[in-house]
């Protein structure tokens, strides 16, 4: 099986246009008119919620700065900004496997493994999504699958202003941080470098699944 994925990088763009152009090759890649597509963005200051996101999440003290948008992939709040770099992977589900969970932890491996090239060390928490490091969450992952084709996806904080995390109860959790690579390496990660690393281990990630028989 060799599974083309096609990679868009829109650079920096305002969240609702991502949005509509991500939902536009969602439609294509339904109907068979374009191949599996990894996009790459970076947003302006926004917080999105999930269609189970609790609005009290919200806090009174966000920044008035950063637009909210309720949005269709499952999960809670979270904030996109300058600096995270967002990935949307549209796929068919049928060319891997058809499983919720085998995706959600694939995509989160992918950031692990991304991690791991800069010398951090990033893993899983038990009964909770994204990847960590330690008790600071440092990627998030929201998706929706419609027909097993998938659309939303994973978000790292590189050089992300992580204040904004301040005006939330991220992903609805109480007890953990947040960080960035920035944070952890003492200094500013070139974002181009960092997509290049993802789109390998997304590569690798996703290959791997050639020899797995679809349930």
């Amino acid at each position: 099986m060799d599974n083309q994925i096609n990679i868009i990088d829109l650079g920096q763009m305002d969240y609702q246009s991502a949005w509509d152009y991500q939902k536009d090759i969602h439609q294509k890649v339904l109907l068979g008119k374009a191949p599996d597509t990894l996009i790459f963005v970076e947003h302006e200051p926004v917080y999105t919620l999930g269609k189970n996101a609790n609005e009290n999440h919200l806090l009174q003290s966000a920044p008035n700065d950063a637009k909210v948008f309720n949005v269709e992939r499952g999960g809670d709040i979270t904030f996109h900004g300058p600096g995270q770099i967002v990935g949307y992977p549209i796929l068919d589900l049928h060319r891997y496997k058809k499983s919720i969970s085998w995706y959600m932890r694939t995509l989160e491996q992918v950031l692990i493994d991304t991690l791991a090239t800069y010398g951090i060390e990033a893993g899983l928490k038990e009964g909770l999504t994204g990847v960590w490091v330690g008790d600071e969450k440092i990627g998030a992952q929201g998706v929706r699958i419609s027909r097993w084709v998938t659309m939303h996806g994973f978000a790292l904080n590189v050089n992300t202003d992580l204040n904004y995390f301040g005006g939330i109860i991220p992903c609805g959790i109480f007890e953990y941080g947040v960080t960035s690579m920035e944070k952890l390496l003492g200094e500013q990660q070139k974002v181009s470098l960092v997509k290049n690393k993802i789109i390998k281990s997304f590569n690798d990630a996703f290959q791997m699944q050639e020899t797995v028989e679809v349930n």
